[in-house]
């Protein structure tokens, strides 16, 4: 199952706010008419059980929510787990990664806003990469989805 990473993140994120460094970090994922990722390292279409790796999450940010925003749907079909990995590759005893932290069998073949439906909330520990992992069937077609993460950059411990 390979990776498909994306190249650009925009890291405008902080708000102004007097009660801390309050976080939301926007990916977003488009894909051309064959169903690959634009500006990523792949040209492939994305396929059932393909890891995109949206990009950095910091260390020290506290996890707080998360939303799929489907503009454009993928293949009918088509759902997704998302979640994070370490950076570094290697898991955490305090925080392990999961995979599916933010929810699993995401729809992201229907246009609307999809919410997280984890139910713990985590520090990281150490810098990770906010995944998607899709199922089901591989794309074929055109589509736009954003994800918003939602934080707090507490800093490292």
């Amino acid at each position: 199952m390979p990776t498909v990473t994306l190249k650009t993140l925009n890291l405008r994120q902080f708000g102004n706010v007097p009660y801390g460094n309050v976080t939301n970090l926007v990916f977003p994922l488009a894909t051309n008419a064959d169903g690959a990722a634009v500006d990523s390292d792949s040209a492939a279409a994305i396929a059932a059980g393909d890891v995109i790796d949206l990009g950095p999450l910091p260390e020290g940010l506290r996890l707080d929510d998360a939303s799929v925003f489907v503009t454009t749907g993928m293949t009918a079909t088509i759902t997704g787990s998302l979640g994070f990995k370490y950076a570094d590759g290697v898991d955490s005893t305090e925080v392990p990664q999961d995979a599916a932290y933010f929810g699993a069998g995401i729809d992201l073949a229907a246009a609307g806003r999809k919410r997280a439906t984890g139910s713990k909330l985590v520090t990281l520990p150490k810098p990770a990469r906010l995944i998607l992992t899709t199922a089901v069937a591989a794309n074929a077609k055109v589509s736009d989805i954003k994800v918003l993460v939602s934080g707090e950059q507490v800093g490292p411990r």
